[in-house]
């Protein structure tokens, strides 16, 4: 069996899920793992990322350095030359332009296969133009692999991490002081997936058979409105949760006057509710009949404890 050469970009939440899912595999797969990442980071004293380096040896994964911010895109096509396989799991961290740098990197290359960091919302249906910029360089990578045929390529639609739903700095849930706050009105969607499911998927996606190519797939976790969530979050703490009701107009006053805080521009997104939320039944893993977290098993996961301290 020939074996498959992978490389992942990136290892953090969701770079070391796919490369743990992938490292699962690679027995019965005969797959080549590697993952690009920082000379710093590679070099580093730092003990939670020497254990992190030392989680990828022994997972058999070789590391290679390379950064995505700081190299050239002929830097980055000669690295990612001698792989069948690049997943992008680098997130909007390197700024603006870098997932087009990796994109072109990846076509330059003659790369085979691709997936783009594209595990968000469906860029398609949102269009140009929203609130959150960074969004139209996602389109800009769209189009760039729509308009060639040598490089197979791969989307996968997640919605919003499961984590960042309740993450305070983004202000939908406040665990601490009772309150839900619904991104434009409380029958609003949201499609939410955790990061342990996204890797898992992901790797379900690209080893698929028959093979999955040139296409958007979408998974979820959940799909749930901010009336829902409100509802499961009195019913898991016991409490009754005061509700705010953040409209669109309000959102964007918020934007108009702080016009670079990334939050606030993924709240009017969010709350315009456009390509932020889809039909469970439809999506990868509901297909093929395969088990996710949803938010309330995401809530027994991760609040659990939280709720004994408030409760103490």
């Amino acid at each position: 069996m020939t074996q498959q050469r992978i490389l992942v970009l990136g290892a953090g939440e969701l770079g070391m899920s796919v490369l743990r899912n992938l490292a699962l595999r690679a027995g019965s797969s005969a797959l080549g793992i590697s993952v690009l990442l920082r000379p710093s980071t590679l070099h580093s004293t730092d003990p939670v990322k020497q254990r992190e380096i030392d989680a990828l040896r022994t997972l058999g994964i070789e590391r290679i350095p390379g950064d995505l911010a700081a190299d050239s895109v002929d830097t980055l096509a000669a690295l990612f030359k001698r792989f069948d396989t690049v997943v992008s799991c680098t997130g909007f961290v390197g700024g603006k332009g870098v997932q087009l740098k990796i994109a072109r990197a990846a076509l330059n290359a003659g790369v085979p296969r691709f997936f783009p960091w594209q595990f968000g919302v469906d860029y398609d249906v949102i269009g140009r133009g929203s609130a959150q910029d960074l969004f139209d360089e996602q389109l800009d990578v769209r189009d760039l692999l729509r308009a060639q045929s040598r490089t197979d390529w791969v989307i996968v639609s997640t919605g919003m991490f499961t984590s960042f739903l309740f993450e305070p700095s983004f202000g939908v849930v406040d665990v601490e002081n009772g309150i839900v706050r619904a991104l434009g009105g409380w029958d609003h969607a949201v499609t939410v997936t955790t990061a342990e499911d996204i890797g898992r998927l992901t790797t379900e996606i690209l080893l698929a058979e028959p093979r999955i190519s040139h296409r958007v797939v979408h998974v979820a976790g959940e799909t749930i409105a901010y009336g829902q969530l409100a509802d499961k979050l009195d019913t898991f703490t016991g409490r009754s949760f005061e509700r705010v009701e953040w409209t669109v107009p309000q959102l964007k006053q918020e934007l108009a006057l702080d016009p670079d805080n990334g939050l606030k521009k993924y709240r009017v997104v969010f709350a315009q509710g456009k390509g932020v939320a889809w039909d469970e039944r439809q999506t990868f893993n509901a297909q093929r009949g395969m088990a996710v977290e949803n938010v309330g098993e995401w809530m027994r996961r991760n609040l659990g404890a939280n709720e004994r301290a408030l409760a103490e």
